[in-house]
């Protein structure tokens, strides 16, 4: 992504509603971990996440890989953790070394080969290893903001889904959210900002805005959590494992 975009990132991800809405359900996926588990978060970005994963998992062993280096660099202060520079196409870590990966809104990316990402992701995890991506929602739905942070593909479930499981992965449970705000969502991308200079949906909300968005975002995390599954949303948290039989 350009400078300003990862800049707009470190400045917002710790408050905005959506920030706080992925990490919380990224978190949630982990919670079957150990305290102490081994996690990497493959395209880190600034640190948002593992920021908010060792303030919540301190006894955790966090890495992360971040392709900018400055970007590393902040992530690195942040969250302290072990924090590389590098691509996902090809990561710089030994195989089977990590109890989970974790991976928001990377595979999306135009720098990004999905096939080898995951064929990496695969291999540095241990046999029955977690891995946990959000995926942009929806090819339809691509906008400015997609141009903004260089996002070159979104995804459908059962896309997603055979995607995961043609790489060798098993269980893969591909999950939509940002389903009850998707009619906003809509409204703001394909009307109020459907020209190609536009700004990317990344930015400070006015605090009542922002709670709001955010309070939806958790009465969604609740229907979830009960069972419920959305025919459609935004966004995809995908959770998936590494067979504990393979090589």
């Amino acid at each position: 992504m350009e400078a300003a975009e990862y800049s707009l990132m470190d400045s917002v991800e710790d408050r905005m509603w959506w920030y706080r809405a992925m990490h919380r359900h990224a978190l949630e996926a982990l919670a079957p971990l150990p305290r102490t588990a081994r996690v990497l978060d493959a395209g880190c970005g600034t640190g948002g996440f593992l920021a908010r994963l060792r303030q919540a998992r301190p006894e955790a062993d966090l890495y992360g890989l971040e392709f900018a280096e400055a970007a590393a660099a902040r992530a690195t202060a942040k969250a302290k953790a072990r924090v590389a520079c590098g691509t996902v196409n090809a990561l710089p870590f030994p195989d089977a070394c990590f109890d989970a990966v974790v991976s928001l809104d990377v595979i999306c990316h135009g720098g990004v080969d999905p096939d080898a990402a995951l064929a990496e992701f695969r291999r540095v995890l241990r046999p029955g290893g977690l891995l946990v991506l959000n995926l942009p929602g929806h090819e339809w739905l691509k906008s400015a903001h997609d141009l903004r942070v260089h996002n070159v593909r979104r995804f459908e479930r059962a896309g997603a889904k055979a995607m995961l499981t043609s790489s060798g992965f098993t269980a893969p449970d591909p999950r939509h959210w940002i389903s009850l705000l998707l009619p906003l969502m809509v409204l703001q991308r394909k009307v109020l900002a459907r020209g190609e200079e536009d700004a990317s949906d990344v930015m400070p909300y006015p605090a009542w805005l922002d709670a709001s968005l955010y309070a939806i975002c958790r009465l969604e995390a609740g229907l979830l959590r009960a069972g419920l599954r959305f025919p459609a949303g935004g966004s995809l948290l995908t959770t998936a494992l590494r067979s504990e039989n393979s090589p």
